[in-house]
């Protein structure tokens, strides 16, 4: 299964935070038409670097996986040289991977290393083209047996910039999100012994705390990186996604009491300059999880109530957290992205809880159900752009790992399976659509005939790209189309009459050594 570590973490973690009732009265509206029609999208594939596979991270915030340009990273590919650690990960291929950039005009890029035959991963990149991410170091961890060391880098121009140390020592770092003035977030350990560590290492269990504490960090060429501190008595804290005015949130224990998140009591912070570290509230529960912030300052995310019987997507703006409201018959909402305009898409569950509909808040309290592919019982959205098209995910049966996920784009009132806008004959099936920019391009993971995952750009057939070789420039109508139920069945069926091999999907080591880090981060949706 593609990237299940990171899917599975994301969805069933948040089947234990659970949601309070609607504090509104709207109840959602479907927003489907269907004499909506779309665009053709032209595939490009990324390729690797002579290896299986390559991939975006199945991360919690695959916001900028793909810039406005169309450039892409955020992820890794595999080379084809013998990764001496792979024995320490379960989901090694046996290769090093390495950090990408893949340009619009096609070309690849290995980003490189701190080593020379050692894995590098991305997690972010910019407008102008800078990419953070992490590398392993070569040194194996001290505290740990047979644990690699790794380093929070930033890549600038072609070079690479380890972000290091750690003020107070440490041995594990990485930079989880940049902004084009090379203000680089992420989390570091230092050397207090913590038993209730934010960072994981057990790579067949992922919950297997880390002796020492996690603290989150900022870095800038001038002064190097700074630890922003943590919440109240807590001691761990994890920096998550910065914006251009150099806002930045986070998550961070408040205390040592168990809580309902993995084990923890989890609080999301806001962070600048001017104000330091500040609790964002939330709704009486023990977790809060802050997942996106647009240059407004806005802060969307989940919130348990009092009792954690429940949670509820949020919105925080103007020093104040509020539920978005609204109800689709269950109890249950969450928020994962905001556009510009305030836009947040997401998810709200159905009468029982059992499923969700991916959603969409035009404002606090009106949600609008944005339904599924044909059939599906669940689905769920994660990415907006500033022409309200929306990113999401439909499964017609497992609604926990979505292992049978179909990729859908939500534009003008109407929902369909992107793999009903590229050619019949492409050499993926599309499986997670990630990230979409102003211009439609879309970036995403998919499989080949041999089930080994690639990760592929889309570019929309229209009058923004209006000189594509190979595009079809005939539009779809979604009324049409029948789509398959499972893309994984689909797949197998329409495109090559065999399953796929999954035990290849997932493989590289850089997506094991990054969920270790994101174990504990919980869900774009549930």
């Amino acid at each position: 299964m593609k990237d299940k570590l990171h899917m599975s973490i994301a969805l069933a973690f948040g089947f234990a935070v659970l949601a309070i009732p609607s504090v509104s009265s709207a109840q959602g509206t479907s927003a489907q038409s269907h004499a909506a029609k779309h665009h053709h999208y032209k595939l490009e594939v990324m390729g690797t670097f002579g290896g299986p596979t390559g991939n975006f991270y199945d991360n919690f915030n695959n916001i900028s996986v793909l810039n406005q340009h169309g450039d892409a990273s955020g992820g890794s590919a595999d080379t084809t040289i013998p990764d001496s650690f792979s024995s320490n990960y379960q989901f090694s291929n046996g290769v090093v991977t390495r950090a990408y950039l893949w340009k619009k005009d096609s070309s690849l890029t290995d980003l490189g290393a701190l080593l020379g035959n050692v894995t590098s991963a991305a997690s972010w990149l910019t407008d102008n083209d800078l990419v953070a991410g992490l590398s392993e170091n070569g040194k194996i961890d001290p505290s740990v047996t047979d644990m690699p060391e790794m380093s929070a880098v930033l890549w600038r121009k072609g070079k690479i910039i380890d972000l290091g140390p750690f003020p107070g020592g440490g041995f594990q770092s990485f930079a989880n999100s940049v902004n084009s003035h090379g203000q680089v977030v992420g989390a570091a350990t230092n050397l207090i012994p913590d038993s209730n560590s934010l960072y994981p290492t057990d790579v067949s269990s992922w919950f297997v705390p880390y002796p020492y504490q996690l603290r989150a960090f900022i870095w800038d060429e001038k002064n190097g990186m700074q630890d922003l501190g943590t919440l109240g008595a807590g001691t761990n804290a994890d920096a998550q996604i910065i914006n251009e005015h150099g806002q930045v949130i986070g998550i961070a224990t408040t205390n040592s009491a168990v809580g309902n998140c993995g084990g923890y009591t989890i609080a999301s912070f806001i962070w600048d300059k001017k104000h330091g570290m500040r609790d964002l509230g939330g709704l009486g529960g023990m977790c809060t999880y802050a997942f996106a912030i647009n240059e407004n300052g806005q802060v969307v995310g989940i919130s348990n109530v009092a009792g954690d019987t429940s949670q509820r997507a949020f919105i925080w703006e103007n020093g104040a957290v509020h539920d978005l409201g609204g109800s689709l018959g269950g109890l249950k909402t969450g928020a994962n992205a905001i556009n510009e305009k305030g836009e947040t898409v997401g998810y709200a569950a159905l009468p029982g809880e059992t499923y969700t509909h991916a959603t969409l808040w035009k404002k606090p309290g009106q949600l609008i159900d944005l339904g599924t592919v044909g059939s599906g019982h669940c689905s769920f959205a994660w990415a907006i752009n500033s022409k309200s098209q929306i990113l999401g995910e439909s499964d017609s049966a497992d609604c926990v790992n979505y292992d049978g996920a179909t990729p859908f784009l939500w534009e003008n009132g109407s929902l369909i399976d992107l793999n009903n806008l590229v050619p019949p004959n492409s050499p993926l099936q599309l499986v997670y659509a990630y990230s979409i920019n102003d211009r439609g391009e879309i970036a995403g993971n998919g499989w080949d005939a041999s089930g080994n995952e690639h990760a592929f750009r889309l570019v929309p057939c229209d009058e923004d790209h209006s000189d594509l070789e190979g595009c079809d420039y005939s539009l779809v109508d979604a009324s049409s189309v029948i789509t398959p139920h499972s893309a994984s069945s689909s797949f197998a069926a329409a495109k090559f009459a065999g399953k796929p091999n999954l035990s290849n999907v997932g493989g590289s080591k850089s997506r094991a050594f990054r969920g270790r880090q994101r174990g504990l981060i919980p869900p774009r949706q549930e």
